[in-house]
This record gives structure tokens, C-alpha cells and sequence, in this order.
């Protein structure tokens, strides 16, 4: 990694985009420009490396041009330079709707905030509840010795987990509070988003989208 592309990480710029098909809120931030991909935050998550052409949680990146990105959010272009803001519009509809598209695999992806703290997460309709790794408890400032011991199967057989409530979970415009999850033992790569937030939405399937709306 270039010092210049270091430099990049540094400045981590914020812009709020709300999305008027969505009808949710999204905390998008440019960290940098790497080549031709564009290293873009949202809700606060760690810096994601975004090809052009690829969407990721609802803001699609339509072209990088030396210091500046063009991203496509709700269906109007933004252009963004490293250290700018941009602001985006909303239809006010006030829905609660979480609006995911699949990658290449399949899988729905999205970055949400447990506690306050962003944490990314895939959703996992195999999992009972919200499955953390210590690393991402530590974060989120999780006391596990206030949780209750059990065990659960994984693809590595039968473990000792950590049984928690979380305060809040947030996803976009989506707030849940008192959602039952699970720290396992080891770290993850990717927290799972189970049934015990998945039980509280509505959920729909079309094609490479999903969409979620809250149920109570």
C-alpha cells in the first residue's frame, strides 16, 4: 500500500444519503481512492474496497475519475472527492425497510450498529439468533460475564457460547431493541444476523433482492 493510499485512510469523510427508494438512512464515508476501486465506509463500518459497478447496502459506485467518485444512491448520481460531503434526498415515507441485494454468491450483506457500535453482518436464516465473535463483544463493550453459559452446533460440532441480550440493533432506518444473541468462543469473520432479528421482520425475497420490513 502506497503512502499516498495510507494518507487516504486518514480522512475519513462522512456524508448522510437518504434513500428515497429505500426510505432509509445511510451513513456512507469516503476513506480513499485505491486505483480504480473506492474505499467507501457505511454506517460506519470499516473501509470496504468497491469495484465500479458494484452496490453495496443500497449505494451503487458508478465510476472513479482521479480524486473523485460518482455513486448512484436511490436513483440519482452523487459525485464525491476525497475530504467533500454529499447529501442526499428522501421520500419521508417513514417505512421501516431494510432493502438488501445478494452478491455474486448469493449472500445478503449488510452493515448495521449493535449497542451503537458498527459491526457488519450477513444474514444467516439457518441461525437462531445473532451470532458474535469475542471480537466484535469487545468492541461493542459486551460484559459476557452478565450472559447466561450454553451450548450450540456449528459446522465444528457442539460449543460453549455466551447467551446475551442486545440493547439495540440497528439496521438503516430499522431499530430493534432486546434482541437474544450469542458470542461464541472464537473469532468470526463476519457476525451472523439470525432469527431473533429476522422473527421481527417481514420478509420477502426477489430474485437477487430481500427486503425487510418491521413487524413490532
Amino acid at each position: 500500500m502506497s503512502g499516498k493510499t495510507k494518507s487516504y485512510f486518514t480522512l475519513l469523510v462522512f456524508l448522510v444519503a437518504m434513500l428515497p427508494t429505500l426510505s432509509i438512512a445511510q451513513d456512507v464515508g469516503l476513506a480513499g481512492i485505491m486505483g480504480s476501486k473506492a474505499l467507501l465506509m457505511i454506517n460506519g463500518g470499516e473501509p470496504q474496497a468497491v469495484p465500479v459497478g458494484k452496490t453495496i447496502d443500497g449505494i451503487k459506485l458508478l465510476s472513479v475519475q482521479g480524486d473523485q467518485v460518482i455513486i448512484e444512491v436511490g436513483g440519482r448520481k452523487r459525485p464525491l472527492r476525497v475530504g467533500q460531503h454529499a447529501i442526499g434526498v428522501s421520500t419521508g415515507d417513514g417505512s421501516d425497510k431494510i432493502i438488501m441485494t445478494a452478491d455474486v454468491q448469493g449472500h445478503f450483506y449488510t452493515t448495521g450498529t449493535v449497542n451503537g457500535t458498527s459491526v457488519r453482518f450477513v444474514v444467516d436464516t439457518g441461525a437462531t439468533t445473532i451470532a458474535l465473535g469475542p471480537n466484535d463483544a469487545r468492541r461493542i463493550g459486551l460484559d459476557l460475564r452478565q450472559g447466561q453459559r450454553g451450548l450450540t452446533s456449528t459446522a465444528n460440532g457442539t460449543v460453549v457460547v455466551t447467551r446475551m441480550p442486545l440493547d439495540t440493533v440497528r439496521i438503516g432506518g430499522v431499530t430493534l431493541h432486546n434482541v437474544e444473541a450469542v458470542v461464541l468462543p472464537t473469532n468470526m469473520p463476519i457476525a451472523l444476523l439470525g432469527m431473533s432479528f429476522l422473527n421481527r421482520m417481514e420478509m420477502q425475497r426477489d430474485g437477487s433482492t430481500m427486503t425487510l420490513k418491521k413487524r413490532f
